[in-house]
């Protein structure tokens, strides 16, 4: 467990166009900052409005939509209409313990019980970044506690990348990021991408599923792997999302929600769902007031059905890269 200091923004101003040498800018929309790549969106980062932060949509290098429509905007005739909360790419835990009470929190679903993520300071920052802080409010009003985020952006000829790092904060007091299979670094796909699409969709559907263990289709779920890569059918074309778990991370290699339906969440808390334990606090990760815990993850965005060995080397890469 370690203790990381909080990084400091100087200024709550927000930018309203910031233009890297390559090609890469973030400008400034009412709640959203919107990243293009030579001049074509790649993606939002929605932190008002919403009742955590999402970044939608994600789309390929010519357009095509790369994450699940719904919830942030409505479905169209044939798209599932399942679990609001998934909100494209995100952040989010279902039981959190803590605040002045010791009750426990949703920070995952989104409903009259839940709490929200929400956003207290937003800026550029360097190497096609943006830098957000959050706080965690309960149902009631009380903020639990906080989180800093770098998500980098980048792409060439051939991919899109997004380096997503989160550090959850006991800012406010203990907690303890309790055992549930809903919780972690998520993002939902097409349904035309899905191995086997929700019930609430009528589409037509060819996905595929493999993680880093040679595990494919919906056994990867509840797997400890180092990446899990999803592909599939969108808009006639194949193509696919790896997300890496990075060495670092706590609990390396993560275990992962990933189901057959769409999701798929990088996730160390859900011990007791994925191992089959009886001990319902077997994944409890607790944070004394003061401390801190890091997460970074890699999504990669590539074309046709996933491959290990090219998803492996791509894996590798990112590893071996300092300061990434």
């Amino acid at each position: 467990m370690k203790l990381i200091h909080r990084f400091l923004f100087v200024t709550t101003a927000l930018f309203s166009i910031s233009l890297f040498a390559d090609g890469i800018t973030l400008s400034q929309d009412k709640g959203r900052i919107d990243v293009k790549i030579d001049g074509q969106l790649f993606t939002s980062y929605h932190y008002e409005g919403v009742p955590k932060p999402a970044l939608y949509p994600v789309r390929w290098i010519d357009g095509t939509g790369m994450t699940r429509r719904f919830p942030m905007e409505k479905a169209l005739p044939g798209e599932s209409n399942d679990h609001v909360h998934h909100r494209s790419v995100f952040w989010g835990h279902r039981h959190v313990k803590g605040g002045k009470d010791g009750s426990i929190h949703d920070f995952w679903g989104e409903n009259s019980n839940s709490g929200k993520q929400v956003a207290t300071e937003v800026k550029s920052g360097k190497d096609n970044s943006i830098l957000a802080a959050n706080k965690w409010v309960s149902k009631t009003g009380e903020t639990i506690a906080t989180d800093n985020r770098i998500i980098r952006f980048n792409g060439d000829k051939s991919s899109r990348i997004i380096d997503y790092t989160i550090t959850i904060h006991a800012s406010e007091g203990d907690i303890v990021l309790m055992d549930d299979k809903d919780a972690g670094m998520g993002f939902r796909v097409p349904d035309s991408m899905c191995v086997s699409p929700h019930g609430t969709a009528k589409i037509k559907a060819e996905g595929y599923m493999l993680n880093s263990e040679g595990v494919s289709g919906a056994a990867c779920w509840g797997k400890s792997a180092k990446w899990v890569d999803y592909s599939g059918l969108v808009e006639g074309k194949i193509l696919g999302v790896a997300m890496f778990d990075h060495p670092n991370n706590p609990r390396h290699p993560t275990s992962w929600h990933a189901r057959s339906y769409g999701l798929c969440t990088a996730n160390i808390f859900g011990k007791r769902h994925f191992e089959k334990l009886k001990d319902k606090n077997a994944g409890n990760y607790p944070l004394k007031i003061g401390q801190s815990l890091t997460f970074k993850y890699r999504l990669y965005w590539h074309a046709s059905k996933g491959d290990a060995k090219k998803i492996e080397a791509q894996y590798r890469q990112w590893v071996a890269a300092k300061g990434k």
